[in-house]
C-alpha cells in the first residue's frame, strides 16, 4: 500500500512520518536547514502480513504544490494532516481538492499537534474538518488525534493503517507495464538509478523498456520494490530501477518521463478529456484557456479547447481537448490536474479519454458520442459502445495501447463481445457482428446491382466499391475484408476488380464471333509479340474501329491487356511475362534486370520489351532506377497466376519460355 500525505506547510506531515516509520524524509540540505519539505520524501513500514506500507511525504508551502503533485499520482491511501491548533488552512483545501480530483477515496484525517490544545479546541477543529470534507470523496473519513512530540496516539494510528492495508484489495497486475518516473539518480557501480509508483502491470529483472516520451531503450539490471530487493515490481508498488542501456543516464531522464513496456510508447500531446472545475474559482474555463498540465510527475503547459458550446463555470464538468506544449506518456483513465499559469492555484481536473484526439471535427455528434464511448471505465463496455455508431469500427491495437491493455486481454475482450477482426500488414480492426453482417449484405447487394448495369465489365473497381459501403473501412482493412469473404466463396477477386462468383462478364452474340477470330491471333507462339490492331483488322478484313474497340472491351473484361498504344496481350501472357521478369531479376546481380534481359528470355525485340516494362512500370509490378527494374513483390500478382505449364497453345495458356512454370507467390528479392 502506498500512503500519500497531504496538508498545509508546517502542520507536521514530516513529523508525523518520521514518527510512524523512524526516517526523517527531508534529505536536502535546504530543507534541513529551512525546516520545511521542499520536495517529495520517502519512508517504509514493514506491516505483520510481512508487505511493507510505502509513504510519499509531499511539500504543504504553496510554491512546491508541483512537487506535491508528481508524488500524489498513485497513492491508494491519503492522510489529510491538520494541525490542531491552526485548523483548516489554504493548502489544506488545495491538498484536499487535489486530493479529490485524483479520486483517491481512502484515507483518515490526522489532527497533529494535539498536546499544544484543550479538548474544546479539538472539538472545533473535528467539527471544522469533518464538515469540509462533505461532498467529497473522503466524506465520513474518520479522524484520528497524535502527537508527534508525546507519541499519543502513533500506535493507533499505525495500527489503523494496518488495517487499511491488510483490507487493500488487490489490484490486477496484467496489464502493460507503466512507472511514473519522480526520480533519478546516479550510484557509484550501479549507474541510472530512476525511482517512481508502478501505475499499471508489473516488471522484472532483465526486462526491456523504454523511456518515453523520448524513446530510450533500456534494460532492468535490478529492481528495489517497497524499499526491499526483488525480482519483480508490480502495480502499486514503489520501486527503484537499475536501468542500462546505450542512451541512458542521469540527464537524459527528467522527472514526469514513464518507464514502460516498449509497445506501449506512443507519447500524446493533443488529448481529449472530461474536465470538472473546482466552485472556489472566479472564473469560468473558457476558449483557449492557458494552464499547466499535471499527469503522475509530468508537468506541462497547454491550453484548453472547449468541446462544449459555453464556457465552463465554477463547479461545472464538461469535454475539452487540452494541447499540450510537448507530449507527455500517459494512457486513457488516467487523471491529471490543472493549475494556473502562475502556479498559484489549482483550477480543476479529470481523466484522460482519448489519445489521439483530431484537430479538426472535434466536435460533431459522431466525435462526441466516441468520446462518450471512450469515457467507459470498462474497457470492454467502451469497445462495445465504440462500434455501435460511426465509424463502426475500431483499431484494437491502438485501443489496447492506449489504455495500456495486454494484447491477450484485448483477444479476450474481442471473443467476449464476438468481434469479427480483421487483420492487415499495418493494423487489426474490429467490428460488432451486426455490422459485419451489414456490410456483407450491402456488399453483395452494390456487386449484384454493378453486374446488372455493367454485364460486359468483369467486376467492380475495389476502390469504387469500398467508399460506396458503410462502415467505409481504410483501404488496407477493406482488402483483409475482402480476402476474407474471397476465402469463404462469397466474391470473387481478379486483380483490381471485385465481382460475385456467378458472374461472367460477357459479349454480345456479335462481338462474341469476332472475338472467337481474334483471339487466336493473340496467342501461341506469337504471344509476346501479337499483332497490333491495324494488322488485326487487316487480316479480317474489319475496321480499325471495330477491332479496337472489341479489344478495349476485352481489356475492360480481364481478358486483354492493352501494353501499348493499340497493342494488345492476353491476360494469361501478362500474368507470364510478370513471372519470367520475376526469375530474370531474381538471376540478375542485385536483382536488378535490363530491356535486353527481358527481350532475351521473351524473343520479342527491344522496342517491344521496353513497352512491356513501361507498362508493368505504370502498374507497379516493377520498380524503376534509371534502366534498370526490380520486381515490386506486393504487385508481383496484380495479373493473377501465370498460364500452367504444357498447356497447349492456342489456348492462350502456352508454357513459359525456358521451362518457366506458373506464377508462384513468393517474398520478393
Amino acid at each position: 500500500m502506498i500512503v500519500g500525505t497531504a496538508g498545509h506547510i508546517d502542520h507536521g506531515k514530516t513529523a508525523l512520518v518520521g514518527r510512524l516509520t523512524g526516517v526523517n524524509t527531508d534529505r536536502l540540505k535546504e530543507e534541513k536547514e529551512r525546516g520545511i519539505s521542499i520536495d517529495l520524501g520517502f519512508a517504509y513500514l514493514p506491516a505483520p502480513d510481512g508487505r511493507v506500507i510505502g509513504f510519499i511525504d509531499v511539500p504543504g508551502h504553496e510554491r512546491f504544490i508541483h512537487n506535491m503533485l508528481a508524488g500524489a499520482a498513485g497513492i491508494d491511501f491519503v492522510l489529510l494532516v491538520v494541525a490542531a491548533d491552526d485548523g483548516i488552512m489554504p493548502q489544506t483545501h488545495e491538498h484536499l481538492a487535489i486530493v479529490d480530483l485524483l479520486g483517491v477515496s481512502e484515507g483518515l484525517v490526522v489532527l497533529t499537534k494535539r498536546d499544544r490544545v484543550s479538548a474544546e479546541q479539538l472539538a472545533e477543529v473535528e467539527a471544522e474538518v469533518v464538515e469540509r470534507l462533505a461532498g467529497t470523496g473522503l466524506a465520513g473519513a474518520e479522524t484520528l488525534a497524535v502527537s508527534s512530540t508525546t507519541g499519543e496516539g502513533i500506535n493507533e494510528l499505525r495500527e489503523r493503517l494496518f488495517a487499511a492495508e491488510a483490507n487493500l484489495r488487490a489490484r490486477d497486475d496484467t496489464g502493460a507495464f507503466r512507472l511514473a518516473v519522480d526520480r533519478r539518480f546516479s550510484l557509484p557501480g550501479a549507474g541510472t538509478i530512476v525511482t517512481g509508483t508502478v501505475l499499471s502491470g508489473r516488471v522484472a529483472v532483465g526486462d526491456k523498456v523504454l523511456v518515453s516520451p523520448a524513446g530510450l531503450a533500456a534494460r532492468i539490471r535490478t529492481i528495489h520494490a517497497q524499499n526491499r530487493p526483488a525480482t519483480a515490481g508490480r502495480i502499486g508498488e514503489r520501486c527503484a530501477l537499475n536501468l542500462v542501456g546505450e542512451r541512458i543516464g542521469k540527464e537524459s531522464i527528467q522527472r514526469g518521463d514513464m518507464v514502460l513496456d516498449p509497445w506501449l510508447h506512443a507519447p500524446a500531446a493533443r488529448i481529449d478529456t472530461t474536465l470538472h472545475v473546482l466552485a472556489g474559482e472566479a472564473r469560468p474555463v473558457g476558449q483557449w484557456m492557458p494552464v499547466r498540465f499535471h499527469h503522475a510527475a509530468a508537468e506541462s503547459a497547454g491550453r484548453v479547447v472547449l468541446l462544449g458550446d459555453t464556457p465552463i463555470p465554477p463547479g461545472g464538468s464538461g469535454l475539452v481537448q487540452l494541447v499540450l506544449e510537448r507530449p507527455i506518456a500517459a494512457a486513457a483513465g488516467d487523471r491529471f490536474i490543472l493549475r494556473d499559469t502562475s502556479a498559484t492555484r489549482t483550477i480543476g481536473g479529470g481523466r484522460l479519454v482519448d489519445l489521439r484526439a483530431p484537430a479538426r471535427r472535434r466536435r460533431t455528434r459522431e466525435r462526441l458520442a466516441a468520446l462518450a464511448a471512450l469515457a467507459e471505465a470498462s474497457p470492454t463496455k467502451a469497445l462495445a459502445r465504440l462500434l455501435e455508431g460511426p465509424p463502426f469500427h475500431v483499431e484494437l491495437l491502438t485501443f489496447a495501447r492506449d489504455r495500456a491493455l495486454p494484447t491477450s486481454q484485448i483477444k479476450s475482450i474481442s471473443e467476449r463481445l464476438d468481434l469479427i477482426t480483421l487483420a492487415s500488414a499495418e493494423a487489426r480492426f474490429a467490428l460488432a457482428a451486426d455490422s459485419w453482417s451489414g456490410l456483407r449484405r450491402d456488399l453483395h447487394a452494390a456487386l449484384d446491382s454493378f453486374h446488372a448495369g455493367n454485364p460486359d465489365l468483369q467486376g467492380m473497381a475495389r476502390d469504387r466499391l469500398r467508399v460506396s459501403l458503410t462502415p467505409r473501412l481504410p483501404p488496407p482493412v477493406f482488402a483483409a475484408a475482402l480476402d476474407r469473404l474471397a476465402g469463404e466463396g462469397a466474391i470473387a477477386l481478379e486483380g483490381a476488380w471485385v465481382r460475385l462468383p456467378s458472374h461472367q462478364a460477357r459479349f454480345s452474340s456479335a462481338q462474341d464471333q469476332l472475338w472467337r477470330r481474334v483471339r487466336p491471333m493473340l496467342e501461341g507462339e506469337a504471344r509476346f509479340r501479337p499483332p497490333r490492331v491495324r494488322d488485326i483488322a487487316a487480316l479480317l478484313r474489319a475496321t480499325e474501329t471495330e477491332i479496337r474497340r472489341l479489344l478495349r472491351l476485352a481489356t475492360r473484361m480481364g481478358r486483354t491487356d492493352e501494353i501499348a498504344q493499340d497493342h494488345f496481350f492476353l491476360r494469361g501472357t501478362t500474368a507470364e511475362i510478370v513471372t519470367i521478369a520475376d526469375e530474370v531479376a531474381r538471376a540478375a546481380p542485385g536483382h536488378a534486370f535490363g530491356a535486353a534481359d527481358l527481350r532475351d528470355r521473351l524473343g520479342n525485340g527491344r522496342k517491344v520489351a521496353i513497352q512491356i516494362l513501361e507498362f508493368l512500370d505504370r502498374h507497379g509490378v516493377t520498380l524503376r532506377r534509371g534502366d534498370l527494374r526490380r520486381i515490386n513483390a506486393r504487385r508481383r500478382d496484380l495479373f493473377g497466376a501465370a498460364p500452367a505449364a504444357g498447356a497447349a497453345p492456342g489456348l492462350g495458356k502456352g508454357s513459359a519460355p525456358g521451362g518457366a512454370s506458373g506464377l508462384q507467390i513468393r517474398e520478393g528479392p
